[in-house]
C-alpha cells in the first residue's frame, strides 16, 4: 500500500474564486429600470386658469349677444324705412297721376255747362255727366275730394283768391264765385280753389258841390 507524499496537498474543491477579496461584494446583477407609468392625458387646469377662461367665454357670449341685437334693430330700421320710403313713392306717384286728370275734369265741367247754355240735346248732356261721374268715382277710389267754396269765407289755406269784387249782399271775405273747383288727396290739398272774394259794399262816392 503507497503512502501519500508528505509534500502533497490535497486539491480543494473547485469554488469559484472571488477576485475581489473576503471584503469585497459579490457581484450581483442590477435590478431591471421600472416601466415609467403612463402619461396623464391632461393635466388639469388650475382654478385659477379655469374662472379666467369662463370669463372670456362670458364676455365673448355677451359681445355675440350685443351684436345680435344691434343686427336685429338695423334690420327693424330698415324695414320700416323701406316701408316708408314705398309708401311715400305710391303717394307721390298718385298725386302726380291725379294732377295730370285734373285738367280733364275741368274741361268736363266747362264742357257740360256751356252744354246748358247752349241748349245741347239732354241725350248728349246725360252722356257726358255719365262719364264724369265714372272719372270722378274712380278718382274718390284713390282719396280725391272736391274743395267746393262758394258761399264760404275765403280761406288762404284751401283757396287762391283770382281777385275781389264788391258785394251789397255778401259780406267782405266771403267767396263769391268759384272759378276752378279745388282738390284735397288723402286729406292734404292737392289744389286751391281759385275764386272771387267778396270786398263787401262798395265806398260810397264823395259828394258834388252845388251845382
Amino acid at each position: 500500500m503507497t503512502e501519500p507524499k508528505k509534500n502533497e496537498t490535497p486539491t480543494p474543491a473547485k469554488e469559484k474564486k472571488n477576485l475581489g477579496g473576503d471584503d469585497a461584494p459579490a457581484e450581483t446583477t442590477p435590478p431591471a429600470a421600472e416601466p415609467a407609468p403612463p402619461a396623464a392625458e391632461s393635466a388639469p387646469a388650475p382654478e385659477a386658469e379655469l374662472q379666467r377662461e369662463a370669463a372670456d367665454v362670458s364676455a365673448e357670449i355677451d359681445g355675440l349677444k350685443d351684436r345680435l341685437l344691434r343686427l336685429q334693430a338695423d334690420f327693424d330700421n330698415f324695414r320700416k324705412r323701406t316701408a316708408r320710403d314705398r309708401a311715400e313713392m305710391c303717394v307721390r306717384a298718385t298725386e302726380d297721376l291725379i294732377r295730370e286728370l285734373l285738367p280733364v275734369l275741368d274741361h268736363f265741367e266747362i264742357g257740360m255747362k256751356t252744354a246748358v247754355e247752349h241748349g245741347v240735346d239732354e241725350a248728349v248732356r246725360q252722356g257726358f255727366q255719365l262719364v264724369y261721374d265714372q272719372l270722378t268715382g274712380a278718382l274718390a277710389k284713390f282719396g280725391l275730394e272736391p274743395v267746393d267754396a262758394a258761399g264760404q269765407p275765403f280761406d288762404a289755406h284751401a283757396h287762391e283768391a283770382v281777385t275781389q269784387m264788391p258785394s251789397v249782399e255778401i259780406p267782405a271775405g266771403t267767396v263769391t264765385q268759384q272759378v276752378r273747383r279745388g282738390y284735397r288727396l288723402g286729406g292734404r290739398l292737392l289744389r286751391p280753389a281759385q275764386v272771387i272774394v267778396s270786398s263787401g259794399p262798395p265806398e260810397p262816392t264823395a259828394g258834388g258841390g252845388e251845382a
